[in-house]
């Protein structure tokens, strides 16, 4: 299955020179998840809708300071490479070039509408993420800001012991913070819908331009009460087709009969399924390995393996690392981004490193995964291992039906 017949010809398209207080503007639009950067007709890059809520830059600052340097697709691609570039370079929208140009875009949910009838096969309990990043109905905004921002995720459950009590999403944050705060004493002020819900608590309360008390706030003012869940036992097809019916990308993971959380799962999470091979056992993916100069594969897997046996018993579930080629060169070098993610038993880790050379950039990044290996932090917990007899389920369990 190739992306011919799902990709978008209609995309949002800025020079870069383009203010970034403009391109704000056109993410009003709730369904753009990311905008296609040009230099005349030469193609740059993209900048989404998370890394610009994410990024501290003025508005009037342009958005070629925040291209985002993405794989590029061209539009007889097979739907589960495209899915493996998305999950390796974080990126749900991808560029679809003709001849150096720009012809379309590829999104998430268009993989995601394309593989649904064939998504029945495997279930909640097997994609999704156990354990939960999450906050307490009095955390402060500020606070949950910093933890959507650091584990690198969208959504924050608010759970008050074991009782689910709501839903954060990050651009609901950036939106209150950003726009002053304008909420009237006692109004709702309806969310995005991309948190989990649209209906939030009123009570803000006029507090225009005081961000620094906007932050203190609990973040119980500010959350969405309407979440939605599933049971570990159901399909992932229906799992999307929830997701597109809601208008929502996450669904918090509960026990199956006692309705307490155990996790959540993401339209990521979805198409993170569509990588697995049938009969591969390598625990760890690389997606650019021409680029790297005196490493190949075996070399990657024994850098990934050593550091993660430097601190304890440790043991990778699964790792993914993805080198990005850009223009820019020193004495005949190129610029090479390398982002690696790495499950292990003991938690999720995630760095980038940029060098020039990918080898250089690779090491670069797994300095920075060990330092954070070091602290011991961790970006949620791991998904769960699939145990032997189930590999038959979970590898090419759709392309060969």
């Amino acid at each position: 299955m190739d992306i011919s017949e799902i990709l978008s010809t209609k995309f949002t398209e800025f020079d870069i020179g383009t203010p970034l207080s403009k391109v704000a503007g056109a993410f009003e639009n709730q369904e753009l998840d990311a905008v296609v950067v040009t230099d005349g007709d030469e193609y740059r890059g993209i900048v989404s809708r998370r890394q610009l809520a994410s990024s501290s830059n003025q508005p009037s600052a342009k958005v070629g300071s925040q291209v985002q340097h993405v794989p590029t697709v061209d539009r007889t691609e097979d739907v589960r490479e495209v899915a493996r570039l998305m999950v390796g370079s974080d990126a749900k929208t991808l560029p679809v070039l003709r001849d150096d140009h720009v012809v379309g875009v590829v999104t998430g949910d268009a993989v995601l509408e394309a593989v649904r009838p064939f998504l029945d096969a495997v279930t909640v309990d097997d994609a999704y993420t156990a354990e939960l990043v999450s906050a307490t109905p009095e955390t402060t905004i500020g606070k949950a800001l910093n933890l959507l921002r650091e584990a690198g995720i969208d959504h924050l459950p608010i759970v008050d012991g074991d009782d689910l009590e709501g839903m954060l999403s990050l651009y609901d944050v950036i939106e209150f913070t950003t726009r002053g705060g304008q909420k009237s004493q006692g109004g709702s002020g309806g969310s995005s819908g991309r948190g989990g819900g649209r209906q939030n608590r009123g009570g803000f309360g006029a507090r225009e331009g005081d961000s620094d008390r906007m932050l203190d706030l609990p973040v119980r003012n500010l959350m969405s009460d309407a979440v939605f869940t599933v049971e570990r036992s159901a399909p992932l097809d229906e799992v999307v087709e929830t997701m597109f019916e809601r208008e929502i990308s996450s669904l918090i993971v509960t026990a199956d009969g006692t309705g307490e959380p155990v996790g959540i799962i993401t339209k990521t999470d979805v198409i993170e399924a569509l990588t697995w091979e049938r009969n591969d056992r390598n625990a760890v993916q690389v997606f650019g390995l021409e680029l790297l100069e005196g490493m190949d594969y075996d070399d990657v897997s024994a850098l990934i393996e050593d550091m993660a046996s430097k601190y304890g018993e440790m043991s990778v579930i699964k790792a993914s690392i993805e080198l990005q080629e850009h223009k820019e060169q020193s004495r005949g070098v190129p610029l090479v981004l390398a982002r690696i993610r790495l499950v292990t038993d003991r938690g999720y880790f995630t760095a980038d490193g940029e060098g020039y050379g990918a080898s250089h950039a690779l090491r670069l990044a797994a300095n920075a995964v060990e330092r954070q290996l070091l602290k011991g932090k961790t970006y949620g917990q791991s998904k769960k291992r699939p145990v032997t007899d189930e590999q038959a389920q979970l590898y090419g369990w759709w392309l060969g039906r």
